[in-house]
Formats: structure tokens, sequence, C-alpha cells
């Protein structure tokens, strides 16, 4: 543009494209600062949102503090309530202190904010510390002269050396106290337990507690989630306070280090408001306002769900029964009846072995299965959301006895013991957990599926089978007396000729019962005698069983 080549019109052409280049860098600028300008007014509405389902549960729960027709009731509401004032308390302080660091920026960059108007100035609606210390104030950044002002928010919040990774200051101020608001809120939820003592006084259940961790660094919002878990789980939380108090936690949780381009270890303070313009500074600002509103918000629904009623809608009911899928004659079993209600526009969200159930219908998850082993145990979880948006997640249980199919065929003139012999005996007690078989005159022992039975020295021995029920209990079901006879005596053969047959090449000598005996004896040859006659084989043997 400026080479000595260039003609005059050359070089005012090449003024022209520098001064069109930087309008355009204005017009980018400034169509980004008023998108910072509407970001904070939607989170303002955000805010307001938060302030009221807060209040709305706030006054329920007043309400039923006040209602003489259930004075039991109202004694439990007026201990919570004193518990939610508190939570105002501490939340007024942080919404007051995150205003005053606003109205800080703005004076810092030199803008008015002693007027007070709903049109023409910064300020629609100051901070009133007596009417309601929860609303934040009310503003019109579009009133804002220095929108790009950067230096002066960057000085308040990280300090004046500017540091973003070591940030001082009222940044690092800030920064510590919502780390407090955290661990506040959360233990305060968990604190809140009231019943009803033996003379009738509503008084605190100081059982259930929750010390907050301290977690500001974590890989993803998995392992924050695992890290708060697994601190509950090493403390004493109510059971329907877990779901909660995870919510308030992670809402109000941000990680502190983090690495910004190729600066590692930079604050998340530093991250936020390094050079930041001033709108969006104060829209930073305003976002953790209605982080706070938030968590405040769900700390008093959880609380308020300690007197029932309200948190959970259902427009249908239907009877539920439950019992033993299979009973047995005689036996005495209990069946139990209860009415449930569900909302059919929220369906619950059923989990089995890790996996979301597809087939959720009239409140319930449907999961067919097929039978396996001797027991199945099947668990998993099932939630539902309340009218907050809160989900409840509870764990479920199922165990579930496979018995297999079968007949039974009986000769009562075979039933038979043989006298020193592992006599095979299989007993199965249907619909029943477990079987059990009862010997007398005899031995039981298990084997594999069945037991092996060795009768004594008796004629006859009684088998009585019984079952085992899940409690425990002992059912007799069946008793068969039996027989005793001793083993058969064995045939010698020499290779496969025995006694009176025909005498073979064979030098195979060997003592057993014959085929027509169905039994796995073994015998052992003791001694042997052997003589002829025509070729016919005269055998004699002792022999020993074994």
């Amino acid at each position: 543009m400026s080479g000595g080549k260039e003609t005059p019109r050359q070089k005012m052409i090449g003024m022209m494209y520098l001064v069109l280049t930087a309008l355009l860098a204005l017009n980018v600028s400034k169509s980004i600062l008023d998108a910072f300008v509407a970001i904070e007014e939607n989170m303002q509405k955000a805010n307001l949102t938060e302030l009221f389902r807060g209040d709305e549960k706030k006054s329920e729960l007043k309400e039923t503090a006040f209602d003489d027709t259930n004075p039991e009731r109202a004694r439990k509401a007026k201990i919570l309530f004193e518990a939610v004032e508190q939570i105002d308390k501490i939340t007024a302080e942080r919404i007051r202190e995150i205003d005053g660091l606003k109205m800080e920026i703005l004076k810092a960059c030199g803008e008015d904010v002693s007027t007070v108007s709903q049109s023409g100035s910064i300020i629609m609606e100051k901070y009133n510390n007596k009417e309601n210390p929860l609303k934040p104030i009310r503003m019109n950044l579009s009133f804002v002269n220095g929108k790009d002002k950067y230096d002066d928010p960057m000085r308040i919040m990280l300090g004046e050396e500017t540091d973003i990774k070591n940030p001082k200051g009222k940044g690092l101020k800030l920064w510590n106290s919502l780390n407090k608001y955290r661990a506040q809120i959360t233990e305060l939820v968990a604190s809140t337990h009231v019943y009803t003592n033996k003379s009738g006084k509503a008084v605190t259940d100081t059982k259930y507690s929750f010390k907050a961790p301290s977690i500001n660094k974590f890989k993803d919002q998995a392992d924050l989630n695992r890290q708060i878990k697994k601190s509950m789980s090493k403390q004493n939380v109510h059971l329907d306070d877990k779901d909660a108090i995870l919510e308030i936690y992670r809402g109000l949780t941000k990680e502190e280090r983090m690495d910004v381009d190729e600066m590692k270890g930079v604050h998340w303070i530093g991250k936020t408001f390094d050079h930041s313009p001033s709108v969006a500074a104060i829209a930073s600002l305003s976002s953790l306002q209605k982080e706070i509103l938030a968590a405040r918000a769900s700390a008093i629904t959880t609380i308020r769900s300690r007197v029932g009623g309200g948190e959970y809608s259902f427009n249908h009911i239907i009877p539920l029964a439950y019992g033993p899928e299979v009973v047995n004659a005689n036996e005495e079993f209990t069946v139990e009846v209860l009415m449930a209600a569900y909302d059919s526009d929220k369906k619950p969200e059923v989990v089995y072995n890790g996996e979301i159930i597809k087939d959720v219908r009239n409140g319930k998850g449907y999961i067919k299965l097929k039978g396996s082993g001797s027991t199945m145990e099947l668990s998993g979880t099932v939630s539902i959301r309340n009218k907050s948006g809160l989900k409840k997640e509870m764990a479920w249980t199922k165990t579930i006895t496979v018995m297999k199919p079968q007949g039974s065929i009986e000769m009562p003139q075979y039933n038979i013991l043989y006298r020193g012999y592992d006599n095979i005996v299989n007993a199965t007690a249907s619909g029943y957990a477990s079987t059990v078989l009862t010997p007398s005159n005899a031995t039981a022992v298990r084997f594999g599926e069945g037991y092996i039975v060795r009768p004594g020295s008796g004629r006859s021995s009684t088998l009585t089978v019984s079952g085992r029920t899940a409690d425990g209990r002992t059912v007799q079901l069946k008793k068969v007396q039996y027989k005793v006879v001793s083993l058969p005596d064995p045939t010698l053969y020499l290779g496969s000729s025995k006694d009176g047959g025909k005498c073979g090449s064979s030098r195979l000598l060997q003592a057993k019962l014959p085929p027509e005996i169905p039994l796995n004896a073994k015998y052992k040859v003791l001694s042997w005698k052997c003589s002829t006659s025509s070729m016919r084989t005269h055998l004699s043997l002792e022999v020993l069983g074994i």
C-alpha cells in the first residue's frame, strides 16, 4: 500500500480496504457484545424462575406448618421450615455477594448505576435486602456504554497482577464462598429428617448426616458422580436424599484447574474472567446466581417432601397382588395386595442388567427371560421424575427358583436296596427351594444331583423325601420302604466262557454279574479253581466285592 510503485489511486483503494476491514471487525465485536447482553437478560429471567420454584415449595411447607387439622404433621413441618429459613439465609448471602461484584465492575467501568428506572438506565430494580434478599438486581445491559471494557473486570476478579493461574482479589474470595455454600446446603439437606418420639414430640433425627467432601478435580461428569456417590456411601445419608444431594452438589461444582490452549493449570476464575468484557463478566456472575437459586429450589423441594404430598403426580391407579409363583398342597402362603398409582404421562425408567427396558406400560416395566440353572438372581433400578424434574432412583431385586419339569413312574415290587453296594437314588421335592433325603437303617450321601444310599444289616430300610422352603422350614412329602438284600454272587468268566461253558483260547479271568442284573458292581478275585471235562470248563472261585 505504501510501496513506491503504487499509483495514488491504488493507495486510496488499499486505504479503503483497510478501513472496511476495521469496520467489519467492529461490527463482529458489537454483535458478540450484544449477544452477551441477550444472554444476561435470559439468565436474569431464569433466576426469577428458580426463585419462584423455591418460594412455591417454601409456601407449601409454611402452610403445612400452620395446618391445625394435622397437628403431628404441622409440628414436623415447623422444624423443617426452620431449616429452610437457614438455607434462605446462606443463599441470600451469596446473591448479595455476587450482586456487589456486578455493581463494583460497572462502577469501575465508569457506568451510571445510581439511576433506577424500567427504561433508559442500567439498573431496573435495586437489590432489596428487606423485601426479598434472594432476588438479584434487575439490570438492562443494553445501556452499558463500555460493553467491551475488560481491564477493570480482570483487575477486580483476578487481582492487580491478573494472574490466571493463581487469582487473588474478589475472584478467589468468590470461589471459596461458592465451595462453602455447596457444603452448607448439601449438609443441611442431609440433616433435616424429623420423627415423632414416644412422647409425641417431633424431633430432628440426628442419625442421618452428610459431611460434604471437597471435590474440584474430576475427569468428566461420570467421574464426578462416582466421587460424590463414593463419599455418600461411607456416610449415613438417607436413601431418599442421595439423588437430591448428588444433583445439588454436581450443579454447584466447577473443575478448579484446566488446560487452556497451551497453558496448563489455569484456575476456573482465570479462565472465566480473563479478558472478559464487562457484559460477559456480569453474565457469568448471573449464571452463578442461577446455579445457587436452582440448588436452593432443589433443597427446599427435598425438605418439603419430608411431610408428604404433592411431589409426584399420579392420574391412574391399579391393584397389585404379590405372592409365590408355585405352592404345594397343604402349604401355607401369603399374598400381598396393594394399590399402586402412576402417571401415564411420565413413564418410569426400568433398568435390568445395565440396560434400559423398552417395554414400559401402565406404570410397569416388562422383562422377558428364560429360566436357567436352579436359581436366578435378578436386580436393577427403577426411577421416576417428580414435578420438579428430579429423578428418584431405587434398586430392585428378585429371586426366582427354577424347577425342572418331570414325571414319575414307580414299580413297587422292585423297591430294593442292596447291602454292600452304592445304591444311587434320585429324589426331588418339586416346588421347594431344596430337597432333603432322610434314610432309616441306611446312610445317604450327596452324589451329583442324587444320593448314594448304603443300607444297614436289617431286612428293610425307609427313605423319606422332604422339601425345604425358602425360610428354612422342612415339609415331609413322601416315605417309601425298601427291601434290603445282599448283593448277588458274581460269575467267574474265562474270556467269554462261564462255568459249564466251552473253553476258548482267552486267558482273561474276571468275576462279574451276568448281563441280566443291571448293577455296576465290581469284584476282586481272591482264589479260583478250574477243571475240564470234554472241553467243558468248570470254575470255582472266592471273590471280594469292591
